[in-house]
């Protein structure tokens, strides 16, 4: 029993070093070469985070290891000052390089929900080097310096499943365990703790910002304008064309401002992460379109003299509301960095609301040029008689 005991220790090491965790990596040292004071298993992704900190002179030694998504893929680790989450997080991120294969360590400054480009931190970092062990996993190292008296910091990780041929990461997947990974830092009790064990609530936010704007700002407007310029052209969809516009337009005014106070909520709670442009445009969309609504206590009737006017005026602030809401919803669908199925989803919709308007166009216009030659017509006929 002895012997078969030891003829499988061989195994179980093997097999708890491809597992990974701190168990594994127990002797896991600095670049210094002494081991490092804590080690913790992270909750999401398989990955781990071996740290020494230094209170007095406020530097923190880090070894972050965890497995790309696929074979050359990326790892990532970082630390947020400004909240959790991806959104303002200054990172660590490894790649291979496309030419040599050997791995290099970069850093960025993510200031919205994409990559961006790699630059400078907040935390100077220094001695950062990554590589690739024989079971898969990618080993990141260095030290930042966090400042003395550091307690708990939050920490984020992520992993990819590929590299561009010019070194851009790919996005990353947007699966549940992705989505959560971050966790407290506890550099006091050399501890880690889920930030947030129900799944991320600020990105389930943000994703619920997303689809109130995009439904709203980007669909059920533009059907509204729709309804409005083309239905109308028929006799017989009057007044069907009124009710159904102004429905669309309520219900999506409604949905807008409720997305438009998720997004005021988001920005109060992601101190010193700002999007300006898109911020801007939001409150100039909610701001033209909150006074089209209360235009409409002000329209004139259909024969006074000023209410050819109030169209012009319509029609152009309800126009700058739609294109506005539309590019917005794409600027928002960069920050949150959503997946390509997800941007092409919208782009088909808009497109398919695109091809319904240019035939309505074509075909009103027909109608149009036919009603207005048989009016001609039958005057011609009249005068004639």
């Amino acid at each position: 029993m002895a012997m078969l005991v030891l003829a499988l220790l061989p195994l179980l090491a093997t097999s708890a070093s491809a597992a990974g965790g701190c168990a594994a990596e127990a002797s896991l040292s600095s670049p210094n070469g002494n081991a490092y004071a804590a080690c913790s298993d992270l909750p999401r992704l398989g990955a781990t985070v071996h740290w020494t900190y230094d209170g007095a002179a406020g530097s923190l030694s880090v070894a972050f290891v965890a497995a790309p998504a696929a074979p050359g893929g990326w790892v990532a680790w970082g630390l947020n000052p400004f909240g959790e989450g991806m959104a303002g997080a200054q990172a660590l991120l490894a790649a291979p390089s496309s030419s040599s294969g050997a791995w290099a360590v970069r850093t960025y400054n993510i200031s919205g929900y994409a990559l961006g480009a790699p630059g400078p931190i907040a935390f100077p970092a220094t001695g950062l080097a990554a590589e690739l062990g024989a079971d898969g996993r990618v080993r990141v190292s260095g030290t930042l310096s966090v400042g003395q008296g550091a307690a708990v910091l939050n920490q984020v990780w992520q992993v990819g499943s590929a590299v561009s041929g010019d070194g851009i990461p790919a996005p990353h997947a947007m699966g549940g365990d992705n989505l959560a990974a971050k966790a407290k830092l506890d550099l006091v009790r050399q501890t880690t703790s889920s930030s947030d064990s129900g799944g991320s609530g600020l990105a389930r936010e943000r994703n619920i910002h997303g689809i109130l704007n995009a439904v709203s700002w980007g669909l059920l407007l533009p059907m509204g304008a729709i309804f409005a310029r083309y239905l109308k052209t028929f006799r017989s969809a009057d007044p069907a064309w009124f009710y159904l516009h102004v429905t669309c337009q309520i219900i999506g005014y409604g949905v807008g401002v409720a997305g438009w106070a998720t997004g005021i909520n988001l920005g109060n709670a992601s101190n010193g992460v700002t999007y300006g442009l898109h911020r801007s445009i939001g409150i100039a969309a909610f701001a033209l379109a909150t006074l089209q609504v209360f235009a409409l206590f002000l329209r004139p009737r259909k024969d006074h003299k000023c209410r050819v006017y109030w169209n012009a005026y319509h029609h152009a602030v309800g126009y700058a509301v739609i294109i506005l809401g539309i590019f917005n919803v794409f600027k928002g669908m960069a920050i949150l960095g959503v997946e390509q199925r997800w941007r092409t989803a919208y782009v088909a919709a808009v497109w398919v609301l695109g091809a319904v308007a240019v035939t309505l166009e074509a075909v009103t216009w027909s109608v149009v040029i036919r009603r207005r030659e048989a009016e001609q017509h039958g005057k011609t006929f009249h005068g004639a008689a």
